[in-house]
C-alpha cells in the first residue's frame, strides 16, 4: 500500500546520505533557506511580532491545504475549497445575525455547509463519473454564487463571540495559529492512524488494486471530499473572524494556494504520497515568501512570479526525488517516526544557529532617519489606483519619505496581512485604501494600539479610528453621474447601469448615489443593472448581453471608466451618438474617450491628488502634527468642453 513517507532503496556514503536527506526533505530545506535569507535581508523579519504574523498569515491556507491533502493523496483535486470557505462563513454570519440562530448552532450549520458541498463533490466524482477537476470547478462557481446570493453581495458582520477567533490569547498568541495547529494534528491523525487515511493512500497509489482488495472506493471518496469540505468550512470561519465579517468574495483563489502548499510540501499530484507536516511546511513557505517580499518592498506582481517559480521547483524536486530511486515504505514505523523527529530537530537547531548569526548583521544599527510610510492599496489592476500610487510616490520623493506600496489584489485577507506587516515592522505611519471598509477594521485597530497613525484614502474604515480620511464622496459622485446622463437625455430615456464588484464599498456607495440621483428624474427608466466587477473586458461582455435584450437603450452609467470603456466597445458606432455613456474616476483612457466623444462624461475624482494629500497627512501625523479628520477632494464632471484643462 502506498504511504506518506519515502526512502531510498540504495545504500550511500556520507555525501549521498546528505543528498538523500535534502531530496527527502526538500520543503523543509527550502523553508530553512528562506528563513535564513529573509533574516539576512530584512532586520524586520526576525521579530516576535512578525513571526507571529507569518503564522497568522499561513493559518487559513494551511487549514484549507490540510483538507486538500486528503484529496490529493487519493489522486483527486479540489478546486472548490475557497468558495466553500466563503459560503460556510456567509451561512454562519447570515444565520447568526439576520435570523437570530444561536452562535453554536450557526457554527454547526457552517460546518454542515462544508460537509454538504464536499458530499456533492464526492457524489459527482464517485457515482457521476465526473473528473474531479470538472466536478469541483462546478462547485467553485456554485459556492461563490450562493455566497453572493445569501449575502446580497455585501459583507455580513460576525457576532463578537465568533470574531474573537481572530484575536489573541494572553495578548500575544493568535487564535488562528492555535486552530491551524489543532487542525494539522487532526489531519496527521486521520492520515496516519485511521482506516480512511490508509484508504486514501491505497486509492491514490492504485485505485483499481484498492477496489480489488476489498476497499469500497466510492464510499471512501464521499468521505474524503466531505473531510475536505469540513476543513474548508473551518478555514472560512477563521478567515471571517480575522476580518470581523463574512465576505462573499473572500478566499477567492485560495484553492490554488492550498494546492500549491500541498505540492510544495512533498505530495504528488499523481496520488499516493503526502503528509500533514509537509503541507504545513508548504503553507509556511508561501507565508514566509509573501511576508518577506512585502518587507523587502517587492512588487506584488513580482511576488506572483516568485511564488509560481517556487511551485515549479517543488514539482521538479518531486520528479528528481523519484528518479533518484525513492520508493514507498511503511508508514508509522518506529524507525521512520524517530528518523523524522531527528530530522526536524536537526533542522530547528541549524536554523536557530544560522539565524542567530545573521541577526548580528542587523544588530546595533540605528533606525533610519527617513520616515517610513506604508501604502496598502486595494488593487493596482485598475488605472484609478495606479494614479493614486503615482501621486503618492511623487509626493514621497518630494518630501523625502520612504514609501512602501502593496497591492491586495482586491483580497481583504491579503490586505490584512500587509497591514500587519507594516505594523510589526514599525512603520512611522500607514495609508490604507481598504478592499472593504469593515474587513480592514481589525488591522487598523492593531496599528492604533502600536501608536502608528493611519490615514484612509478613497474609502473609510468602519469600527476603527483613523487619523484622517482623504476621499472624494462616492455617493455625491454617483448622484452627479445620474444627473449628467439624465440631463443629456432631456429628463426622459432608457438606461442601463453597470455596477462595480459586489461586496466592495465603492460599488455600494456609487450605486447608492446613482439611485439617489435618478429619483429626481422620474422620466428615466432603468432597464437593467448588472455587475461587471470594475473590469473593462467584463464591461464589454455584460453590455453586449444587455444590448441583445435592450437594443433601444439610450444611456449607460458605469461605476468606473474601465467598465464604461468596455460598454463603448460593445456599443460601437452608437457610443456618443444614439447612446450616451457616463463613467467614473477620470482615468487617462477615460479622459481620452471623453475627448474623442465616445464617452460623454466621467465623474473625475482626481486620484493623483488623493495620493499626494494622503502622503502629506501621513507625514504630518507621524510627526505628531494635527491633521483634519476628513479631507475632501472635490469630484468634477469632465466633458468634451472642459477635458482639455483637466488634470487628475
Amino acid at each position: 500500500m502506498a504511504t506518506e513517507t519515502l526512502k531510498s532503496t540504495t545504500g550511500a556514503g556520507g555525501a549521498a546520505a546528505v543528498r538523500r536527506l535534502l531530496l527527502d526533505n526538500g520543503a523543509l530545506t527550502a523553508l530553512i533557506v528562506l528563513v535564513v535569507a529573509m533574516s539576512a535581508l530584512s532586520g524586520d523579519f526576525l521579530t516576535t511580532d512578525n513571526l507571529l504574523n507569518v503564522g497568522v498569515q499561513a493559518a487559513v491556507t494551511a487549514i484549507l491545504a490540510f483538507g486538500v491533502t486528503f484529496v490529493i493523496v487519493s489522486a483527486g483535486i479540489d478546486l472548490s475549497v475557497g468558495s466553500v470557505a466563503a459560503l460556510s462563513a456567509t451561512v454562519l454570519a447570515w444565520s447568526a445575525t439576520q435570523h437570530g440562530v444561536p452562535v453554536a448552532v450557526a457554527v454547526v450549520l457552517a460546518v454542515a455547509t462544508g460537509v454538504a458541498a464536499g458530499l456533492v463533490n464526492g457524489f459527482l466524482i464517485a457515482y457521476g463519473k465526473l473528473p474531479p477537476f470538472i466536478a469541483t470547478l462546478a462547485m467553485l462557481s456554485v459556492g461563490r454564487g450562493l455566497s453572493l446570493v445569501i449575502s446580497e453581495g455585501s459583507p455580513i458582520a460576525l457576532p463578537d463571540s465568533v470574531s474573537h477567533l481572530g484575536d489573541t490569547l494572553g495578548g500575544w498568541l493568535p487564535v488562528p495559529v492555535l486552530v491551524m495547529v489543532v487542525m494539522g494534528l487532526v489531519a496527521a491523525f486521520v492520515l496516519g492512524r485511521t482506516y480512511i487515511g490508509r484508504s486514501m493512500y491505497a486509492i491514490g497509489g492504485n485505485e483499481e488494486a484498492a477496489r480489488l482488495s476489498g476497499l469500497r472506493v466510492k464510499k471512501q471518496k464521499l468521505a474524503i471530499y466531505a473531510l475536505s469540505g469540513v476543513f474548508a468550512a473551518v478555514a472560512g470561519v477563521v478567515l471571517a473572524a480575522r476580518l470581523s465579517s463574512a465576505q462573499p468574495q473572500a478566499a477567492d483563489g485560495y484553492e490554488l494556494d492550498a494546492i500549491a502548499a500541498v505540492v510544495i510540501g512533498g505530495a504528488s499530484l499523481a496520488g499516493g504520497t503526502g503528509k500533514a507536516s509537509g503541507t504545513l511546511i508548504g503553507a509556511l513557505i508561501l507565508a514566509v515568501l509573501r511576508n518577506g517580499l512585502n518587507l523587502l518592498n517587492v512588487s506584488a506582481f513580482w511576488q506572483q512570479v516568485v511564488i509560481g517559480v517556487v511551485i515549479a521547483l517543488a514539482v521538479l524536486l518531486d520528479t528528481v526525488r523519484r528518479k533518484a530511486g525513492a520508493v514507498p515504505t511503511a508508514s508509522g514505523t518506529g524507525g521512520d517516526k524517530g528518523r523524522q523527529a531527528v530530522t526536524y530537530g536537526l533542522a530547528a537547531v541549524v536554523t536557530v544557529a544560522i539565524v542567530g548569526a545573521t541577526s548580528f548583521l542587523h544588530g546595533g544599527t540605528s533606525s533610519a532617519s527617513t520616515p517610513k510610510v506604508g501604502l496598502a492599496l486595494s488593487t493596482l489592476n485598475n488605472p484609478f489606483f495606479v494614479q493614486i500610487q503615482s501621486g503618492a510616490k511623487a509626493e514621497a520623493r518630494k518630501l523625502g519619505v520612504d514609501l512602501t506600496v502593496t497591492d491586495a489584489q482586491n483580497d481583504a485577507s491579503q490586505q490584512a496581512n500587509q497591514l500587519q506587516n507594516f505594523t510589526s515592522s514599525g512603520f512611522d505611519s500607514i495609508i490604507v485604501n481598504p478592499v472593504d471598509s469593515d474587513a480592514a477594521s481589525n488591522s487598523v485597530q492593531a496599528a492604533g494600539k502600536a501608536k502608528i497613525p493611519v490615514i484612509a484614502v478613497d474609502r473609510g474604515v468602519n469600527k476603527a479610528t483613523v487619523d484622517a480620511l482623504v476621499a472624494s464622496d462616492n455617493v455625491a459622485g454617483g448622484e452627479l453621474a445620474a444627473k449628467t446622463v439624465a440631463e443629456k437625455l432631456g429628463g426622459t430615456g432608457k438606461i442601463v447601469i453597470l455596477q462595480g464588484q459586489a461586496g466592495t464599498s465603492a460599488a455600494r456607495e456609487r450605486a447608492e448615489g446613482f439611485a439617489k440621483g435618478l429619483k429626481a428624474y422620474p422620466g428615466i427608466q432603468v432597464l437593467a443593472q448588472q455587475p461587471a466587477d470594475f473590469d473593462r473586458a467584463k464591461g464589454l461582455d455584460v453590455m453586449s448581453n444587455l444590448l441583445q435584450a435592450h437594443p433601444d437603450v439610450q444611456g449607460v452609467i458605469a461605476a468606473n471608466d474601465e467598465m464604461a470603456l468596455g460598454a463603448i466597445k460593445a456599443l460601437g458606432s452608437k457610443a456618443g451618438k444614439s447612446v450616451q455613456v457616463v463613467g467614473f474616476d477620470g482615468t487617462p483612457d477615460g479622459l481620452k474617450a471623453v475627448e474623442q466623444g465616445t464617452l460623454y462624461a466621467s465623474v473625475a475624482q482626481q486620484p493623483s491628488q488623493l495620493g499626494k494629500i494622503a502622503v502629506d497627512n501621513a507625514l504630518k501625523a507621524s510627526q505628531g502634527k494635527k491633521v483634519e479628520e476628513t479631507v475632501k477632494v472635490p469630484v468634477k464632471v469632465v466633458t468634451k468642453e472642459n477635458v482639455a484643462g483637466f488634470s487628475g
